[in-house]
């Protein structure tokens, strides 16, 4: 059984073949009838002329009627004698008729078609060029069907007139039929594998255009092809690049071309297509992954520089913001002064009192009040807060004091004393947090309490992690450096 489709395509054929013969046999007999029993004896001689090719009788009609080629838009019939002339490949009588009225090439007959259509489909090559001479856009024209001159010289494979059509109208093989059918579809319909190998090179390049489907069935000429079991047309194809890259494409049934073969009977033909489709996909799909291969390790090294480039020691960074951090320097100082000399809870007051809650202990004014009940979380307060007001105070000192900021030795010590600062700020913190804090508070609310204090030293830990192993990695890479360069070559 052959598929639908195949059916279309062949009912298609027949009824385009009758269509045309139609039409040339009319120019023959019915044409020439009709012009007898309704024009003149002028105008019969002329049509009769046309169709024997008589340039001699044409000229005296012209003599004696000089506007005899202008009065043919008078008579009842749509069909010029040029194209009568251009149909039966009559040449000297073509020029003599565009010499006289240049205008009949742009004229158009019954079925919409100019004469540059009928001698495009008969491949009267040298009437091709000389109405192209007189009107190149007929090239253009599509007739009632959609079709314009490039279509009919493909269908009937006249290679010679496709090359002249090209050459004057590049862009005429853009031109698509109304089923989204393009030049290359009536190629491999009619079996024409000259004009399709002409049309593809001219197109190379254009992998859309190649690859384009038409309405219908979503087709490409590659399925077509197939469908239509053309052993050199589908081994041709798979030699062109642009096509073989979408040898996998899908048309509307989800189908590649490989898996159409499965609606068709098995016979020589489908198998050598078969083995020709294996070997492109095995081709196309080894190229793929050797891509692939290639963007995925460009990839990774490109994801490897852009982490180089931010592990790698760069220490402009200070100079550039000296200021900001002399600023930041300055302000835990003083942050961290003022909570020594006015500790979290103030201090006392009064005169000296002894406490004998609190083992008969003895205060003075102007002490921390915290210290009096909470004397160890104090003392680790003090602690903190002591560590980092020494370490802010190195970050100034290094700052103003002209030491080469970009020697590595140095840059290391000022990070670490940043470092320092900024880690037991924020232990400091949790400290005064802890000692402000009632202790019925904490027995009510220990998990709120608690869930606080672990995340503040978790986001603090994880930081002070990742800037130690930026800080190892980068000091582990100029060792090795170092050992390399010392290792003679």
């Amino acid at each position: 059984m052959r598929c639908e489709d195949d059916d279309m395509i062949r009912e298609e054929d027949d009824d385009m073949i009758e269509s045309y013969k139609a039409a040339r046999s009319g120019y023959r007999g019915d044409t020439i009838m009709k012009i007898m029993n309704d024009g003149g004896d002028d105008i019969v001689d002329l049509y009769s002329a046309s169709a024997s090719g008589c340039t001699t009788t044409l000229k005296n009609l012209i003599n004696k009627d000089p506007h005899i080629l202008h009065k043919i838009s008078l008579t009842p019939f749509s069909e010029t004698p040029l194209h009568i002339s251009a149909l039966l490949g009559h040449l000297d009588f073509t020029k003599t008729l565009l010499a006289q009225n240049p205008r009949l090439a742009s004229e158009l007959d019954s079925h919409k078609r100019s004469p540059l259509h009928l001698a495009s489909a008969e491949g009267h090559i040298e009437i091709v060029q000389a109405l192209l001479h007189a009107y190149k856009d007929a090239c253009l024209i599509p007739d009632q069907d959609g079709k314009i001159p490039l279509h009919y010289a493909a269908m009937r494979g006249r290679v010679d007139v496709v090359k002249e059509l090209i050459v004057v109208r590049p862009d005429s093989t853009q031109v698509v039929l109304r089923g989204k059918e393009t030049v290359l579809h009536l190629c491999v319909k009619y079996n024409q594998l000259e004009p399709l190998k002409l049309l593809v090179e001219s197109t190379s390049e254009d992998g859309h255009f190649l690859n384009s489907k038409n309405s219908e069935g979503g087709n490409t000429i590659l399925h077509l092809a197939v469908m239509l079991k053309q052993i050199e047309t589908v081994k041709y194809l798979l030699s062109v690049d642009k096509v073989k890259e979408e040898v996998n494409s899908l048309n509307k049934k989800d189908s590649t071309a490989l898996k159409m073969l499965e609606d068709y009977p098995k016979d020589f033909n489908s198998f050598a297509i078969q083995n020709m489709l294996l070997d492109a996909c095995a081709r196309v799909e080894k190229v793929n992954n050797a891509s692939e291969s290639i963007e995925i390790t460009q990839s990774r090294n490109k994801r490897w520089k852009k982490w180089w480039k931010h592990l790698k020691y760069q220490g402009d960074w200070v100079e550039e913001n000296r200021g900001s951090i002399m600023i930041v320097a300055t302000v835990i100082t003083n942050l961290t002064f003022q909570q020594t000399a006015s500790p979290p809870g103030g201090v006392w007051t009064s005169g000296n009192v002894t406490i004998s809650k609190y083992s008969n202990r003895t205060i003075y004014a102007g002490t921390s009040v915290i210290a009096s009940y909470k004397d160890g979380t104090y003392i680790l307060f003090m602690t903190f807060n002591a560590i980092s007001f020494i370490a802010s105070i190195i970050v100034t000192f290094l700052l103003i004091s002209g030491f080469p900021i970009k020697n590595k030795f140095c840059m290391g010590l000022l990070t670490i004393a940043l470092c320092a600062t900024l880690a037991f700020l924020v232990i400091t913190y949790l400290a005064a947090f802890y000692m402000v804090t009632p202790s019925s508070t904490y027995e009510f609310n220990y998990k709120q309490l608690y869930f606080v204090q672990n995340g503040v030293l978790g986001s603090l830990a994880t930081v002070i992690s990742l800037v130690f192993l930026i800080r190892l990695i980068r000091f582990l890479i100029w060792v090795g450096r170092k050992i390399k360069k010392s290792i003679p070559k």
